[in-house]
């Protein structure tokens, strides 16, 4: 008789305490016969709760010492520029500079970086055959906030040497457009750890603080701001100012394209809106008290945009809905949660608010394989639809068609001034009537496949590189399993297929799981700080009155969204049929 548990997973389950051992046994039953995604939605819920707690148990791995002290936090009751004293007891944790994490040990498969060539892989696996999209689901929006977040949280420090990679016949005959070319290795550094020996820092701070428009250290921060009513730099067009060298001024400026840096300005406008706001009830605040305060509502509003807003349109079913408002607000609901506050603890209440952080044993940082699962650069198309601003006439109410612009022409220095000829509203509209690619195999860009990248300081480099053969060998130099190898690390069976309505794989949801709970409750500005004592009474308003990314839209473009947009969600097609009005639960609103 074949034994309950899967093979592959008895070595693992072994391993577990006997409590453990049960929860396992529940989640996997239901892997074998039920299939989670199709339960009821409190079930389903009960289902990602464990999986939560194995993941937390067995998937969450520390790399690297910790060389941080004890400080004041009354005295830090702010976002600091490289992401220092956020860790109730090491000031270091999450900073920039920190080794990524990993959910799980680095391969122990005996596998080549070359084995098979990663150009064969791009070439047969990725390689993009005909654009495949996401239909009505996500739009170009959806697309360019990812890089938004991605370019907040993580970038790899680089070696200065670099690799070439050749690339075999076989894959130059199959379509590979570099016959040869090289980039920087990942710095690699000892840990002196049994269980992880190398680790690699982030450049990044991984902490959601919004570094990706106010830089990652003070030399980035200072460059952003006007040191004038804590506002940053903007220009009159509402876009992001340039430099001498036509480089944008911003907090991230590396790899940039159009999409991205209007993403980072409208968020730029928030804060000055903040700002402004603050000024109007916090006369005698200054210069650093406004940019402080207005820092971490920001943050705190980009933050919740994405638990409840963009996840929930890229799992867009009705138990992740659920699942990602429990996150922010509990499953008593928003209301509930504003009449009493974060009283009933992280299930019945959410995480926002709680106590004290939780880092279940493991110091917080983002980790390798989130890094991993994060690679959507199927999302982007070959080319950008710019729409005219006035609908059509009669019937159709669309917005016709005005140019098509390659997306080979909104990148760098280029599409900085494309962008600034086609203006913010009119980016900002046709992005939202513009479907992006779908996350699957044949769909990966062929311009970010001969590529001029960008160093940090936003400098092109002199050598083109294929992102999709570079993204196959980054995986590996970092030691990160390979598929089944990762879904066996996961407590998951080996293979499965997409599930319906979600943009992404079961596999990387799974990931999600861990890492989109522990970026809220392991940071005491969501936890223990997030009050108005530290955020003022009005910002936490602000905060809270903020639901979505058309909220934002329209404090910055008053009507733009009640003219030109029927959909329920900003990152969803913008000509789509709203989503039904449903009755509570989900949970409970």
């Amino acid at each position: 008789m074949a034994p309950f548990i899967h093979p592959q997973l008895q070595s693992l389950v072994a391993k577990m305490t006997l409590f453990d051992t049960i929860l396992f046994y529940v989640i996997h039953f239901v892997d074998k016969v039920l299939l989670w995604h199709r339960l009821p939605v409190l079930l389903g819920l009960a289902y990602l709760g464990i999986r939560r707690r194995l993941h937390y148990r067995y998937n969450l791995l520390h790399v690297g010492g910790e060389n941080g002290v004890n400080y004041d936090k009354q005295h830090y009751s702010y976002r600091t520029a490289a992401g220092t004293c956020n860790h109730p007891e090491d000031h270091l944790v999450g900073s920039q500079g920190t080794c990524f994490g990993r959910n799980m040990p680095p391969t122990a498969l005996n596998y080549g970086l070359l084995d098979p060539h990663p150009a064969l892989v791009a070439s047969k696996l990725l390689a993009r055959k005909s654009f495949v999209d996401s239909g009505d689901q996500f739009n170009m929006i959806a697309c360019s906030w990812i890089q938004f977040m991605i370019h907040d949280w993580i970038d790899h420090l680089e070696d200065t040497e670099q690799v070439e990679l050749s690339v075999p016949d076989e894959g130059f005959a199959s379509g590979c457009p570099l016959k040869t070319f090289k980039f920087f290795k990942t710095k690699k550094f000892q840990t002196g750890s049994s269980h992880t020996k190398f680790g690699f820092q982030n450049t990044r701070t991984p902490w959601w603080d919004g570094s990706v428009i106010y830089g990652n250290n003070e030399k980035g921060m200072s460059r952003v701001r006007i040191f004038r009513e804590g506002k940053l730099k903007i220009s009159e067009d509402g876009l992001l100012e340039h430099d001498e060298k036509g480089i944008p001024v911003s907090g991230d400026v590396r790899n940039t394209w159009a999409g991205y840096s209007l993403l980072q300005a409208l968020f730029i406008k928030e804060h000055n809106a903040v700002c402004d706001m603050l000024k109007k009830h916090y006369p005698d605040f200054d210069d650093e008290q406004l940019y402080r305060y207005a820092r971490l509502v920001t943050s705190a509003v980009i933050a919740k945009i994405h638990t409840i807003d963009w996840t929930v349109e890229l799992l867009k079913t009705d138990t992740l809905r659920a699942s990602m408002r429990i996150n922010w607000y509990g499953f008593f609901g928003k209301k509930i949660k504003d009449l009493f506050g974060n009283i009933f603890g992280p299930e019945l209440s959410g995480l926002v608010g709680l106590k004290e952080p939780r880092d279940h044993g493991v110091p917080y940082s983002l980790t390798e394989e989130f890094t991993s699962v994060y690679r959507m650069h199927a999302l982007l198309p070959e080319e950008i639809v710019l729409r005219k601003l006035k609908p059509a006439t009669g019937a159709n109410k669309s917005l016709p068609i005005h140019e098509k612009v390659p997306m080979a022409e909104l990148i760098g220095k280029q599409g900085e001034k494309r962008l600034s000829k086609i203006g913010m509203e009119q980016m900002l509209l046709s992005m939202g009537h513009q479907s992006c690619g779908a996350v699957a195999l044949w769909n990966f860009p062929s311009w970010l496949r001969n590529l001029i990248s960008h160093d940090i300081d936003g400098e092109e480099r002199p050598d083109p590189v294929d992102m999709a053969t570079m993204e196959v060998y980054r995986d590996r130099e970092r030691g990160v399993p390979r598929y089944n190898e990762f879904r066996r690390n996961l407590l998951m069976i080996p293979i499965k297929k997409k599930i319906k309505g979600f943009a992404i794989s079961e596999t990387a949801f799974f990931i999600f799981v861990i890492m989109a709970s522990r970026r809220l409750e392991a940071d005491r500005f969501f936890t223990t700080n997030f009050n108005a004592k530290t955020y003022t009474n009005e910002g936490l308003e602000w905060v809270n009155k903020t639901e979505n990314l058309k909220d934002v839209i329209d404090r910055h473009f008053p009507r733009m969204t009640e003219n030109m947009m029927s959909s329920s969600s900003a990152f969803s097609v913008w000509d789509a049929k709203p989503d039904p009005k449903k009755l509570l639960p989900i949970y409970l609103r």
